[in-house]
């Protein structure tokens, strides 16, 4: 979960968009369980259109292969919702969208769990110049008692503090 005191997920794309701006970098994004929220808050604030390129929401696993290039038989064996999978899709998005850095989001919401990971796993995907294959991790953001919106916003926060030290480092 996110920390008390944490700042808010629209600061937060605030200093994305100005560290991107000033690295003269490029962003997609490949959403699942947040539906877009994450592009949404970035491309709230002044200026995202310099940095962002766009984002594909692909809440069906078939369309993280046909739209972002996930690899079919990867989906199969482990489920949509996979730290590979994560990783991958920030590559299709990055690499489909024409951005230097990609970022994807996928988990499961509730109310029920799926391809055998409980309600409130999420992981999230990275990929950009140092980390072309991309990278995948495990961000628990919930649990049984989390509501859907709790987790899904609770992941745009996560999602964008990850950015946000990934690109200022």
């Amino acid at each position: 979960m996110t920390e008390p005191g944490a700042p808010a997920p629209e600061a937060t794309a605030a200093q994305v968009v100005r560290m991107l701006a000033q690295q003269r970098h490029t962003l997609a994004v490949a959403e699942s369980l947040t539906g877009g929220l994450v592009l949404a808050t970035l491309i709230s604030v002044p200026g995202a259109s310099q940095v962002i390129r766009g984002g594909v929401v692909a809440y069906a696993t078939d369309l993280k292969a046909s739209l972002l290039g996930v690899d079919p038989a990867l989906l199969a064996r482990v489920g949509a919702v996979d730290p590979d999978v994560a990783a991958a899709m920030a590559v299709g998005a990055r690499d489909r969208l024409g951005a230097d850095y990609g970022l994807a989001t996928t988990g499961v919401a509730g109310p029920d769990p799926q391809d055998g990971r409980a309600v409130g796993t999420v992981f999230l995907g990275w990929s950009g110049p140092g980390c072309p294959e991309g990278v995948g991790w495990q961000v628990y953001v919930g649990d049984s008692t989390a509501s859907r919106e709790e987790i899904r916003r609770t992941t745009v926060a996560e999602a964008l503090d990850a950015l946000a030290d990934r690109i200022g480092s």
